[in-house]
């Protein structure tokens, strides 16, 4: 600002001088200008002076012969370009108005959500939810797939579709405060990780695991698939049962715990927050403790992020009254509560 001020300056200290002293002047300045285009090859140009040199254009016809630091193409391309920025400008201020960031996420939600929803199906559906945009601004919004995957379902959606009909069993092993083995039959639902029975012995056996499949299934209607490892406990008559109560019986591969993922889950669940803070003294001892853990804390009130924060059994949303807790296992986990 301070260089363009100068420059008027200059111009009207030179329009009161004799026309002598103006050439003088005039080829004084041409030499010093050409001593430092001798001595500085690329100057720095800033958009003060771009500016000057676009007005000195548009009111000195002879403008281009005292241009000495960049080519008069230059000061076009300057004129051009500040064009740009000023059609730009005034576009913004009245045309059309920009797509909200919120409904261009709402849109790709819907996309990932609905792979098989086009443009016209998710602009239907925004303007049931009081949105007015064109089918073409959510076609522009929407994010590119190949064709296969618009007709593809994802595997978490295959899951949730099926897990209703699912039901994990495994084993664990509990030791005694003289170190015996004791065995605890899992039957899980991998609907909702609710812990459907459980069994403790001290010599698991054929017919005691068909004993704790006739209580796990002799009044269910849902299950269609029983997932299991390949442990020798599951017998060929155990098979013959699971299929008489009319169950898809679907092993896992050999060594391959991850196959049986919400069975796994939950013996390690039972280990971390229960079994491995307790000392077992015998059968009845765990038989008690396993039942208060899942029937008092796990299936009622434990929260699980694969439930958004849900229990197995549900759990409603208490708003009113005061917190209380309740101890289980003598304070090991609580439950909390609201009361009026």
């Amino acid at each position: 600002m301070k260089t363009l001020c100068r420059l008027i300056v200059d111009l009207f200290t030179a329009l009161l001088k004799g026309k002598r002293d103006l050439i003088l002047e005039n080829l004084a300045l041409r030499q010093q200008l050409a001593i430092q285009q001798r001595s500085i090859k690329t100057p720095k140009i800033t958009n003060i002076d771009r500016i000057f040199w676009v007005w000195l254009s548009k009111i000195w016809s002879y403008w281009k012969s005292a241009l000495i630091i960049v080519k008069p193409e230059t000061v076009v391309h300057w004129h051009h370009k500040g064009f740009k920025l000023y059609w730009r400008w005034k576009s913004h201020r009245a045309g059309r108005p920009t797509t909200d960031w919120e409904l261009i996420k709402l849109i790709r939600k819907f996309q990932k959500e609905n792979l098989s929803w086009s443009p016209q199906r998710i602009q239907g559906e925004l303007a049931k939810l009081g949105y007015t945009v064109c089918d073409n601004t959510v076609a522009k919004y929407m994010q590119k797939h190949s064709g296969d995957d618009a007709s593809r379902q994802q595997w978490l959606t295959f899951l949730r579709n099926h897990a209703k009909y699912i039901v994990g069993i495994d084993f664990l092993v509990a030791r005694t405060i003289f170190f015996k083995a004791i065995y605890v039959f899992i039957a899980i639902s991998h609907d909702r990780r609710r812990i459907l029975h459980f069994g403790v012995t001290l010599k698991p056996h054929s017919q005691w695991a068909i004993q704790q499949l006739r209580e796990t299934f002799a009044f269910d209607e849902t299950t269609k698939y029983v997932l299991r490892d390949n442990d020798k406990i599951f017998s060929d008559d155990l098979k013959l049962h699971i299929k008489r109560f009319g169950l898809k019986d679907t092993p896992t591969a050999t060594r391959s715990p991850w196959q049986n993922p919400i069975a796994e889950r939950v013996i390690g669940t039972l280990r971390r927050e229960c079994l491995d803070h307790m000392i077992i003294l015998n059968e009845r001892h765990l038989h008690s403790v396993l039942d208060e853990y899942i029937n008092e804390y796990y299936n009622v009130s434990r929260t699980h992020m694969s439930l958004e924060k849900d229990s197995p059994v549900h759990r409603p949303v208490q708003t009113n009254g005061n917190i209380v807790s309740k101890a289980v296992l003598g304070g090991l986990h609580h439950n909390y509560s609201r009361v009026a």
